[in-house]
């Protein structure tokens, strides 16, 4: 029997499709039935795979990791640090615009909307998927970081030059997964307050980024906002 087709993007439907049809994701999706009707859930469910189904794996240039979403009522969107027009941005979220304005000079958004930069190929990759209102970490360790693990193994093993963004401890702990022979690894710690002031601002890893991807000949990123 064929399994159904999540709500994923085809090119990369074509390239991890077994991991939707391994033991750990059937009991994902089973902890994921007994939350929903328990909890109140984020992102939406039709959100739950928005970053792969804004930037496809062909057109993938660079990668962000989170760690798990927003927990607050309205402002996961299936993109990590991004919030959806109209809420209000996240202390980490201001400090990437911080950041970006003293690196570039933009002017700061006054949303915090990142899938500008999705649609131009920035995976904007949060490594566990869902989480319950209000309470950070809990889907923690149900099986999303095994297939997040397994998106970043194959994105290092089939492309070649994406920059890899990794702001924090734990998204460098995923460091292990990327060949870096054959791709960039940026780091730096993370944006949130508790640690931006340690290594965050000022490490220009927008500008870095686009000049890693212009010396391989692909086109940069317009991280510019509205």
């Amino acid at each position: 029997m064929s399994m159904r087709k999540p709500d994923i993007e085809e090119s990369w439907w074509q390239v991890i499709r077994g991991e939707f049809e391994k033991e750990y994701f059937s009991e994902l999706k089973g902890f994921l039935v007994n939350e929903k009707s328990t909890y109140r859930i984020f992102p939406p469910g039709k959100k739950i795979f928005s970053a792969f189904n804004y930037t496809p794996f062909d057109q993938l240039k660079a990668v962000i990791l989170g760690q798990d979403p927003y927990h607050g009522y309205g402002q996961a969107n299936g993109l990590c640090f991004s919030v959806s027009p109209g809420i209000r941005q996240p202390p980490s979220l201001q400090n990437i615009f911080k950041e970006l304005q003293r690196d570039l000079g933009y002017t700061i958004p006054q949303s915090g909307d990142l899938s500008p930069w999705a649609h131009q190929g920035v995976l904007l990759l949060n490594t566990v998927l869902t989480v319950r209102e209000k309470q950070p970490g809990s889907h923690k360790n149900r099986g999303w970081e095994n297939f997040t693990d397994a998106v970043i193994r194959t994105i290092s093993d089939k492309k070649e030059n994406t920059v890899f963004i990794l702001w924090g401890k734990f998204a460098q702990s995923k460091k292990e997964l990327i060949d870096a022979s054959k791709h960039f690894i940026l780091e730096a710690a993370h944006p949130s307050p508790y640690s931006a002031d340690n290594g965050f601002f000022g490490c220009r890893h927008f500008s870095k980024t686009n000049e890693l991807l212009s010396s391989v000949g692909k086109d940069p990123i317009d991280w510019q906002l509205a």
